[in-house]
């Protein structure tokens, strides 16, 4: 059975709206727990489309509705020997709206236990199932064979009984001492030959979950600076300040594929942007071109996806490594997509990128900004590669780096600015390098 997840926001939002069944009711003015015991009928989905259906059991992390009589008496709940967190805004007499506890339990009793304020204890048969491996994303997905890699999601179990085992694309599989550590959210690996591009799997005791990414992704290469890919454009007509640095090999960083762009190394200082040159990439279309500096949009590829999704379902990924001898501590990385009417070869203007003045119309266009070292101050790498991934939904900043009322639209995929500057946080002196690789856009799926 594929699980299904519920989570407390979703519930808080259906009971604002007023949606719940009246089987749910209204929330006392004042809560006080009852006295005497709960007695529990039946457990239910808590959503009013799926009143009917009744539960034997459910996954960790589930929400699900407790009918009975009584159950304001409940004082505290556990499924198995992990205890749940109870909202008293979701408690009445006769319905509790309880969050299954996520902690895979240690003992096993496939009972609901529901205690009361004096110490009684009535318990209820119900089966709590771990679901299959999560994966969510990958410490970087262009590992090579060889390097030790970290996937990243939830219920990641390792059973002596039967031990976590992971599946790359071409058939390889990951066992043993090829895995390196594991834990519930997290398992290293070391990468095995003969892995190709997609997806990867992870196999525990409770069944086979599947990447939502995929393995070497070559779909929708935008930049490579090798143009080995189907739609990548390693030339162009690009203006940067070092055009030498678009696309090479330093001594400092090994290639994880092939060329990469190189930003700085050059003085930053919080709040100044010195050294354009240094920290930017643009690329500006032509619209009457053919080939060469196309629109992005009207690579295959990219034509292909924007029919098929939308722009909030779509997220930009790229590797980046930061050498530890340099690290970056000034200055926000802005992704500005442009629409031909903005900047093409046939209008060339900076205005649209870093005019300070968010009263001007260019200064408001939409961008994603990243500031990895926002919280800490600095940030590296750790001298490897690893895959940063931007959410399209959130291309809503201003030049400034804060959100603003503004709508990022497929139109806009026709060129892209990268540049280093502002994004909302003062931060210090520094010499950063940045590589890039494999900037791409994909569906997040």
């Amino acid at each position: 059975m594929k699980a299904k997840y519920i989570n407390w926001f979703f519930v808080a939002a259906l009971a604002v709206s007023g949606c719940f069944m009246t089987a749910c009711e209204d929330q006392p003015d004042k809560y006080e727990i009852a006295d005497g015991i709960p007695t529990l009928k039946y457990v239910r989905s808590p959503l009013p489309e799926e009143a009917d259906s009744l539960f034997v059991g459910a996954y960790l992390g589930n929400t699900i509705c407790l009918v009975g009589d009584n159950l304001r008496s409940i004082y505290e709940l556990y499924f198995n020997d992990q205890k749940a967190t109870l909202n008293t805004s979701y408690m009445t007499d006769h319905t509790i709206l309880v969050d299954i506890p996520k902690t895979i339990p240690e003992e096993v009793t496939d009972k609901i236990y529901m205690v009361t304020k004096s110490g009684e204890i009535v318990d209820y048969d119900f089966r709590i199932m771990v679901p299959a491996p999560e994966i969510n994303s990958m410490s970087c997905e262009y590992a090579p064979a060889g390097s030790e890699a970290v996937l990243y999601g939830d219920y990641f179990v390792d059973d002596p009984n039967i031990p976590l085992t992971i599946s790359m694309p071409g058939g390889v599989t990951v066992e043993g001492d090829q895995i390196t550590n594991v834990s519930k959210t997290a398992v290293s690996f070391i990468v095995p030959e003969g892995a190709l591009q997609g997806y990867v799997q992870v196999t525990s005791i409770y069944g086979t979950g599947q990447s939502t990414f995929q393995y070497k992704d070559t779909r929708n290469i935008l930049f490579d600076w090798d143009g080995k890919y189907e739609g990548a454009l390693s030339a162009g007509n690009s203006w940067n300040g070092d055009n030498e640095k678009k696309g090479q090999i330093i001594a400092s960083v090994p290639p994880i594929d092939g060329n990469y762009l190189v930003f700085g190394p050059a003085s930053l200082s919080g709040g100044q942007w010195q050294t354009p040159g240094e920290y930017m990439m643009m690329y500006w279309p032509d619209p009457n071109a053919t080939q060469g500096c196309v629109p992005l949009y009207n690579l295959p590829q990219f034509e292909e996806i924007l029919k098929q999704y939308k722009v909030d379902e779509l997220a930009l990924k790229f590797e980046v490594y930061v050498p530890t001898s340099n690290p970056w501590m000034a200055e926000g990385m802005q992704f500005r997509f442009t629409t031909l009417d903005e900047v093409s070869m046939n209008n060339q203007t900076q205005d649209y990128i870093w005019n300070d003045d968010e009263s001007h119309e260019e200064g408001k266009a939409p961008r994603g900004v990243w500031v990895p070292w926002e919280d800490t101050g600095s940030y590296d790498t750790d001298n490897q590669w690893v895959t940063v991934t931007l959410k399209m939904s959130e291309f809503n900043k201003l030049v400034s780096g804060l959100a603003g009322e503004v709508e990022f639209t497929s139109e806009r995929f026709a060129g892209l600015s990268i540049f280093l500057r502002g994004g909302g946080t003062d931060g210090k002196e520094c010499e950063p390098i940045i590589c890039m690789d494999n900037i791409r856009v994909v569906p997040i799926e």
